[in-house]
């Protein structure tokens, strides 16, 4: 709870908006935020795209960029950050795809193999490839956790360009 609550205080204080584009977490980061009292000042909506169908329905993720790299990829999860941001009112959006387990893995992917994108509405975008351990539930803290992280990450990173200014 600690990190949606420094997430909530960062976006309230640079009057930013939140989305989030969820799939194996199934709505988990959603939840950690909107656990926050008051995160409907910052926190507009979560899109739950656990199919393929939804991921294009919702976000507008391509066909050919699902069937070129397969939904748990650096292409999709950055397709979905930016169709989070498309379909909402938010400054700043999470994407989230990967294996949580315990079957669905390959050699390619194993299980533990989450992608996450950030976007905002500056055109910044950024992707990271996370390889964690543990059982389903531990997979899935383990992304919301560093989605909000990385959500985190890109506002202080913001606030202390714009001090610098």
């Amino acid at each position: 709870m600690e990190r949606a609550q420094r997430l909530g205080q960062q976006l309230a204080r640079q009057q930013w908006v939140a989305a989030t584009a969820e799939s194996c977490t199934g709505g988990g980061i959603a939840s950690a935020i909107t656990d926050i009292a008051g995160s409907s000042a910052w926190f507009d909506r979560a899109f739950i795209t656990y199919s393929n169908e939804a991921k294009q329905d919702m976000l507008g993720v391509a066909a050919q960029t699902l069937n070129d790299h397969g939904a748990v990829s650096e292409a999709v999860v950055y397709e979905m950050a930016r169709g989070a941001l498309a379909h909402s009112l938010a400054h700043i959006s999470v994407a989230v795809s990967g294996i949580a387990g315990p079957g669905g893995g390959s050699d390619a992917k194993p299980v533990g193999t989450v992608w996450l994108a950030w976007a905002d509405h500056t055109g910044w975008a950024d992707a990271q490839c996370f390889h964690f351990d543990g059982d389903r539930v531990a997979v899935r803290q383990q992304a919301v956790d560093a989605a909000l992280d990385g959500l985190l990450a890109r506002l202080v990173s913001l606030e202390k360009r714009e001090a610098d200014q």
